[in-house]
């Protein structure tokens, strides 16, 4: 597979199924935010933490491969010529999300209530947490940008919100196990 093709030097690029588009479209702007999302996701895997979140991360990057796919991929495209789904074997599952559930509340069981907002770092690792989460975020609304457009599976969006909520957690979560300040935000009076 060649690197370069120079098929894009005019400003466009290939949809999965070949429907060409311009870089800026707002397919392009969702899968290339997974993507960034994705590589944060490989950063703060990379940081010295627990091996059991190592493995969710590493759950998590399969599934945003999938949404990517998912986002690549436009309704026209989205069934073969024979009839077949293209994407038959790829999806994001209930199970998906409910295993970010299940993360989250074991997380959450170890930590104090919230009772305020909290203000974004206090460890390199905890903030690459946040970090991702806004990019997460920014991956959602752009992905019901594109439903609005031209509808994509409801669970791809879900899936999005659902693991913003968890790199959240994560975050709090990395900042207990890591003894860091957890700065709460208090509003000046």
């Amino acid at each position: 597979m060649k690197i370069y093709t120079k098929t894009g030097d005019k400003g466009t690029t290939a949809l999965f199924g070949g429907t060409r588009v311009p870089k800026d479209h707002v397919r392009i702007e969702s899968y290339g935010t997974v993507d960034e999302l994705n590589s944060y996701i490989g950063l703060i895997r990379d940081q010295e933490i627990d091996s059991h979140y190592k493995n969710i991360l590493i759950e998590i990057q399969d599934r945003l491969f999938t949404v990517g796919a998912i986002l690549a991929t436009p309704p026209e495209k989205e069934v073969l010529k024979n009839g077949q789904p293209r994407l038959q074997n790829l999806g994001i599952l209930s199970t998906d999300i409910e295993l970010l559930e299940k993360e989250i509340d074991n997380m959450e069981q170890a930590l104090p209530p919230m009772t305020h907002f909290v203000l974004p770092g206090g460890h390199t690792t905890v903030s690459y947490c946040h970090i991702a989460r806004c990019v997460c975020r920014r991956a959602e609304r752009l992905a019901v940008h594109l439903n609005h457009e031209e509808p994509i599976e409801p669970l791809t969006i879900q899936y999005l919100n659902r693991l913003s909520d968890y790199l959240f957690v994560l975050a709090r979560k990395l900042t207990f196990d890591l003894h860091a300040e957890e700065v709460k935000w208090i509003p000046r009076k």
